[in-house]
């Protein structure tokens, strides 16, 4: 199962990346022919959704790399087991935020799978299944987060147990 997450995870990135190439080229086309004053509205379509699909992606692959931003200002201070279970409530608070996304994520594109691009004959629910593809993942990331955590304070309360027994003895 974990060969099967890291072979994902690492076509997440592979996908993340060359959507971002597709992305970069539709605009510098798109920029290059407007300077020629020939406009190509399909090449902003599909760099809007290699935009939703790259920044969704990219979201999930910072996420599981803990390379989103946090403020740690207020946690920073507090003694290890209250910032575990604080790292915990703020786990479980996104976990419930994404099942949310990815709910109404789906029916957003259950109603937009009629809706076509303006310039080409493809739906515009492929723009918002990039949302629920991605809370998806997130999701099962986020899961794995809080089973770190509650594994640490769990260990983190043996370890307190013993050296609280250890000590009256």
């Amino acid at each position: 199962m974990k060969k099967l997450y890291r072979w994902y995870c690492k076509a997440e990135e592979v996908v993340c990346g060359v959507g971002f190439i597709f992305l970069v080229g539709f605009v510098f086309l798109s920029a290059i022919l407007r300077f020629f004053r020939f406009s190509m509205s399909w090449n902003i379509d599909l760099a809007m959704l290699f935009l939703a699909w790259t920044a969704f992606l990219g979201a999930d692959i910072a996420w599981r790399g803990g390379q989103i931003i946090g403020v740690d200002i207020l946690t920073r201070k507090l003694p290890v087991p209250l910032r575990r279970i604080t790292e915990l409530v703020v786990y479980l608070i996104i976990l419930v935020a994404l099942v949310i996304i990815f709910i109404f994520g789906i029916r957003l594109a259950w109603s937009e799978r009629v809706s076509t691009y303006q310039s080409m004959p493809i739906p515009y629910s492929l723009v918002t299944i990039s949302l629920v593809f991605s809370s998806f993942s997130m999701i099962f990331t986020t899961i794995q987060k809080i089973r770190k955590v509650a594994m640490e304070i769990g260990s983190t309360a043996r370890v307190d147990d013993r050296s609280k027994t250890d000590k009256d003895i």
